[in-house]
């Protein structure tokens, strides 16, 4: 069965239509709705009252506790520099946490993943390792000592030209290589989520889709929540074993 990670939010805003979950109440639907359509994983950003994405102790659980009284898959949270830019800072953020996910992702070419990695396996919490495209990151991850710990390779495809991205997908995933015998989700952003996505269920990889990723359906409609995006992935996979 393909392992499909929905991203319920990630750093989109009000901004963004009122569909983009931002409450723990309004996540927790999100992500019972995603769960409900196929989803085998969460993913989310805890948000701050104003809505920015936080790594405060008390979002972190608030939304924590709200989404698995929902949903009974594992969920993890972000643990970008966007939230907290001081490595320092973000890593007291992690050792403060009084519920802690089941995982979080840290992206490997952030000043202070090494240390931001280590203090959430110190805690029990699960590594998702966050490799992207045009960074620094693979080179970063296949030197760390603590490559081989993580729970998983996210590797994030920023390309969004559709012509482009799949090239920008191998190129990715070459560098990346055996990712140290750890599993890898491969997924795109934007206009390159869905060609991304398509690549990585062919290549029989794990993948995620969300509306962190794109608002949109692969018809070019507007998502209406998670869970219509998430339907949509998994009536993929379906035609693409059919092809197979």
């Amino acid at each position: 069965m393909v392992f499909v990670q929905v991203c319920l939010n990630g750093a989109r805003g009000a901004a963004d239509g009122a569909v983009v979950p931002l409450s723990p109440g309004a996540l927790a639907e999100s992500a019972g709705a995603a769960v409900a359509a196929g989803a085998s994983d969460v993913h989310v950003h805890p948000k701050s009252p104003c809505g920015q994405d936080t790594l405060s102790p008390r979002s972190v659980a608030a939304t924590l506790d709200a989404v698995r009284a929902r949903v009974p898959v594992p969920v993890g949270v972000t643990t970008g520099a966007w939230a907290e830019p001081d490595p320092v800072a973000r890593v007291a953020r992690i050792r403060s946490w009084t519920t802690l996910p089941d995982h979080a992702s840290v992206n490997w070419h952030e000043e202070g993943a090494e240390q931001v990695a280590a203090a959430l396996l110190e805690r029990g919490v699960g590594v998702e390792a966050g490799l992207w495209s045009g960074t620094d990151g693979p080179e970063r991850f296949a030197a760390s000592p603590l490559a081989g710990r993580v729970l998983r390779v996210l590797a994030e495809v920023t390309d969004t030209d559709p012509a482009t991205v799949e090239e920008s997908a191998s190129t990715l995933l070459k560098a990346i290589g055996d990712a140290h015998g750890r599993p890898v989700l491969l997924h795109g952003e934007d206009a390159g989520a869905w060609p991304v996505l398509g690549l990585a269920l062919r290549s029989g990889l794990a993948t995620r889709i969300g509306l962190e990723d794109t608002l949109f359906l692969p018809t070019g409609e507007r998502a209406c929540g998670n869970g219509q995006l998430v339907a949509a992935a998994l009536s993929q996979c379906g035609s693409a074993q059919r092809a197979s």
